[in-house]
C-alpha cells in the first residue's frame, strides 16, 4: 500500500523538516519547481528537445512561488515564457517573494487583469500552460475574478484536440480542487498534476460529479520526491496496491482448513445475487461454501450449482441448525435476501453465541434503515458492512447528509471522513463502495481502493458486481483474514479482475477471471 496525505499533514511534514534545519522552505520550493519540469519532460520528451512557448499562471501563495521557479527553469532551457500573477507582491510569503524577484531579473510579470479573453490559448500558440494559481491550501471557492478569466480564457481540455492544444500541467493540485475531499471549487481538468512527496487524498476522491472530482480533474498524477520524511500512523490514508500479503492456501491443509462460508439466499426468482456471492467466495479460496436457501427456491438453486453446497434455511430455526456446525466460520447476508427475511435472520447470525466473521450487504443493510442503531447494537468487531451510496445513506443519514451537502469551504467533508465516522459508529469495518471505494476500521485505519487513473475499470458498473465483492470478502474471512485485510484485499482483487477481463464484463465473469489474476500474483 502507498500512503497519501491531507493538506494539513503535508504542511506539518514540511514544517518539521524546516524547523529541524534539514532543509529550508526556499530549497523545498526549488526542488518542487524542478520536479514539475522533470515530470513534464519525462511525460512529453519532445518538449525537452527544443525551446517552446509556455504560459505560467502564478497565485498569491507558495504554489505561485513554485510557478516562478518553473518559469525560471524553462527560461534557462531556452523557452519563451509568459508569466501572469494573481495577487499582490507585498503579500507573497517570503520564499515565494524571493522567487518572484528571481524571475523578474529574467522576464516580465504580467498582472492578472492583463490576461484577457481575446482569444484562446491555441491562438496564442502556447505549447504548455502551468497552473500554479492555488494549491493545497485553497479553502474557499475560486475568486470570481480568477474564475471568470480562467474558465473563459482557457479552453476546456476535454473538448479540444490534444494534438493541437497546449499541454496543461497543475502544480500540486488543479487550482480549485480541494486536496482533502476531491470537491471542485472551480477547477477544470488538466493533462497532468505534479505533486510532491506524496499524492493527496483529494486526488483519489470524487466529492461531487463536476468533471469527475479529483481523478477527473487531475489527469495523470506524478509524485516527485523533494527529500522529506513522512510519519506513519492511524491518521494516514493508504491507497491499495498489489496485495503482497495475499498468502497462498496451505499446502498441507484440507477443505475445512480454508474455512466454511455460509451465504443466505432469497426466495424463488431472487437467488442470483447470493449465487454470485457464493461463487466469489469459493473462487477466492474458501474451502467450502454453502448456500442457505428457503424451500421455495431449492430446485431453482440446485439446477444452477455444482461445487457449491446447498442447505435448506426457511427460518430462524433452520438457520440455527446450520450454525450448530462450528466449522461454519464466515457468514454473508444481504445479496437478494429480501428485507423481511433479513430482518428475521440477521439477529440470529450477528447475535450468535460465538460471533463469526460476518459480511452484511444489500438487503441486510436496507432492512434496518428505520432503526440503524438496533443493527449497530448487534454488530461485533468481526463484521464488515459493504454499502453503496444509497445503502450508506439509509444507515448513516446524518453522515451522508454532510457528505452530500454542497461543498462551500475547504477542507470539505470527504468520503474518507464519512467512512471513518461510520466505522466508528458501527463498531466494525465499513467498505463504502464506488469507483473511489473507501475502507475504514473503527480505530481510524483507512484505505482507498481507487478504480481511476491506470486502474480505471468502468466495466464494474454492472448489476451484480457488488454481490461478487461481498463474496470475495466473505471467502477471505473464511480463510482467516482479518476484517480490514479481507475488505482491502477483496476490493483490490475485484478491480483487478475487471481490468483483466476488460470491456464486456458482466458480474458472472468476475469470479471466473480471479484464477488468472491470482496466478499473475503468484498465489
Amino acid at each position: 500500500m502507498r500512503e497519501i496525505l491531507t493538506a494539513a499533514q503535508m504542511r506539518a511534514i514540511e514544517k518539521v523538516a524546516i524547523e529541524s534545519g534539514a532543509v529550508t522552505g526556499l530549497e523545498l520550493m526549488e526542488r518542487a519547481g524542478r520536479g514539475v519540469v522533470e515530470a513534464m519532460f519525462e511525460e512529453w520528451p519532445d518538449l525537452a528537445k527544443a525551446p517552446h512557448k509556455a504560459m505560467v499562471l502564478c497565485g498569491p501563495g507558495n504554489n505561485g512561488g513554485d510557478g516562478f521557479v518553473v518559469a525560471r527553469l524553462l527560461k534557462d532551457w531556452g523557452w519563451e515564457v509568459e508569466v501572469f500573477f494573481y495577487g499582490e507582491f507585498d503579500k507573497l510569503p517570503p520564499d515565494a517573494k524571493v522567487n518572484f524577484e528571481r524571475w523578474r531579473q529574467l522576464g516580465k510579470v504580467a498582472a492578472w487583469n492583463d490576461l484577457t479573453i481575446e482569444g484562446s490559448l491555441d491562438e496564442r500558440r502556447n505549447d504548455l500552460v502551468v497552473d500554479a494559481l492555488f494549491g493545497t491550501g485553497l479553502t474557499r471557492p475560486m475568486p470570481q475574478d480568477t474564475l471568470r478569466t480562467w474558465h473563459g480564457f482557457v479552453p476546456n481540455v476535454t473538448h479540444n484536440d490534444p494534438a493541437t492544444r497546449p499541454k496543461y500541467v497543475a502544480v500540486d493540485v488543479p487550482s480549485g480542487l480541494c486536496a482533502d475531499s476531491g470537491a471542485n471549487f472551480g477547477a477544470f481538468p488538466v493533462d497532468m498534476t505534479v505533486t510532491f512527496h506524496r499524492a493527496k487524498v483529494g486526488h483519489y476522491l470524487v466529492r461531487d460529479g463536476h468533471y469527475g472530482g479529483g481523478p477527473g480533474l487531475s489527469g495523470k498524477v506524478v509524485v516527485k520526491d523533494i527529500g522529506l520524511e513522512s510519519p506513519t500512523g492511524s491518521g494516514i490514508v493508504q491507497v491499495l496496491e498489489d496485495p503482497k500479503r495475499l498468502r497462498p492456501k496451505w499446502t498441507t491443509g484440507h477443505k475445512f482448513s480454508h474455512g466454511h462460508a455460509l451465504i443466505l439466499s432469497g426466495g424463488a426468482g431472487k437467488t442470483g445475487a447470493a449465487r454470485l456471492a457464493a461463487r466469489g467466495a469459493l473462487r477466492i479460496g474458501a474451502g467450502l461454501v454453502t448456500l442457505g436457501v428457503p424451500g421455495s427456491a431449492q430446485h431453482e438453486v440446485a439446477c444452477q450449482i455444482t461445487a457449491l453446497m446447498l442447505r435448506r434455511v426457511d427460518d430462524c430455526a433452520g438457520l440455527a441448525d446450520v450454525l450448530a456446525d462450528a466449522r461454519v466460520n464466515a457468514l454473508c447476508l444481504g445479496p437478494g435476501l429480501g428485507v423481511t427475511r433479513a430482518q428475521e435472520l440477521v439477529p440470529v447470525l450477528v447475535g450468535d453465541v460465538e460471533p463469526r466473521s460476518t459480511v452484511l450487504d444489500a438487503d441486510a443493510l436496507t432492512a434496518f434503515e428505520d432503526a440503524p442503531e438496533a443493527l449497530f447494537a448487534m454488530l461485533h468487531d468481526n463484521c464488515v458492512l459493504t454499502p453503496h451510496g444509497g445503502e450508506f445513506g439509509r444507515l448513516f443519514p446524518d453522515i451522508a447528509a454532510k457528505l452530500n451537502a454542497p461543498a462551500t469551504t475547504g477542507p470539505a467533508y470527504s468520503k474518507v471522513d464519512a467512512t471513518r465516522a461510520a466505522a466508528k459508529r458501527a463498531g466494525c469495518v465499513v467498505l463504502f463502495k464506488g469507483p473511489d471505494t473507501v475502507i475504514s476500521a473503527p480505530d481510524g485505519r483507512c484505505a482507498i481502493n481507487s478504480a481511476h487513473y491506470e486502474r480505471a475499470a468502468p466495466w464494474l458498473a454492472t448489476a451484480g458486481s457488488g454481490d461478487v465483492l461481498a463474496g470475495f470478502v466473505t471467502g477471505l474471512m473464511a480463510r482467516g483474514f482479518s476484517p480490514m485485510q479481507a475488505a482491502e484485499t477483496a476490493a483490490w482483487l475485484h478491480v483487478e479482475c475487471a481490468r483483466s477481463f476488460g470491456p464486456g464484463l458482466i458480474a458472472e465473469d468476475l469470479p471466473e477471471e480471479l484464477p488468472l489474476v491470482l496466478r499473475a500474483l503468484g498465489v
